[in-house]
């Protein structure tokens, strides 16, 4: 876990996120705090620090803190919606999809360190099926809003938009249930992780390049990164707890 290739990408995307805020003087799931544009500063210089410091191994669970912290914070905004309007899914929408990033957190800050396997896997064990929830969660999200979802299939895509939204959220409800079950869990990880980057390829790419100037545009393409970064965080942590059990079942 170490060298997991997720880390490096969800460093990037933090950094990402705390150059986009900074341009832009806006991070969406503040809200409407006061002293906004104070927070923004602060927030988007800590972002950067701490997707910076997770490309190097000794700085890595510094950086794991930092961002799981603001995204804690971001989370955490969106309760106060939830409460308001706890039969609008919006709300829990928002919630999840930044929770997704804390789990990828808090898997980094227990596996980029020197400990024994079994204590590793007890730590992340919380980061895991919190990003598991997270996932059933993405499927619910969708099939509540399956129009604006299928708003966002490209048209040229056979057979259709429809059809991508509907098999889009059967394969987040069923990697869901993979990775709370634990069958196949490595495999859905990877699978998830696939789908997630082929939504910003398909998606938010050609957005991104036909308006560049567009803050939502490279907002989304960034968080899309982020969450298939800790999809991909969850997959390699998978192999290797399947490796340290099969390296300790041999010496047994």
């Amino acid at each position: 876990m170490k060298y997991s290739f997720g880390r490096y990408v969800y460093g990037m995307a933090a950094v990402g996120s705390g150059i986009c805020a900074l341009v832009w003087r806006n991070f969406d799931a503040l809200g409407s705090v006061p002293h906004r544009e104070i927070f923004i500063y602060i927030l988007a210089t800590i972002a950067i620090f701490g997707g910076a410091t997770l490309q190097w191994s000794r700085t890595a669970r510094a950086g794991a803190v930092a961002v799981g912290a603001i995204y804690l914070a971001f989370a955490l905004m969106a309760v106060p919606s939830i409460i308001a309007h706890p039969l609008v899914y919006n709300g829990f929408g928002n919630f999840f999809e930044q929770f997704s990033f804390v789990s990828g957190a808090v898997m980094l800050y227990v596996c980029s360190s020197s400990v024994a396997p079994a204590r590793m896997g007890g730590r992340a064990r919380f980061g895991y099926y919190s990003f598991a929830i997270c996932v059933v969660s993405f499927a619910l999200e969708q099939l509540f809003y399956l129009s604006a979802t299928a708003s966002l299939v490209p048209k040229w895509i056979p057979p259709g938009q429809l059809f991508w939204a509907w098999a889009t959220t059967v394969a987040f409800a069923l990697a869901g249930v993979a990775l709370l079950t634990g069958l196949i869990a490595r495999l859905a990880s990877r699978l998830t992780t696939a789908m997630i980057l082929g939504f910003g390829l398909l998606v938010w790419l050609p957005r991104l390049f036909a308006d560049p100037h567009h803050f939502v545009n490279w907002s989304e393409s960034i968080e899309t990164l982020g969450i298939a970064a800790s999809a991909w965080i969850v997959a390699d942590y998978l192999g290797h707890r399947n490796s340290a059990e099969s390296a300790s079942a041999n010496q047994s």
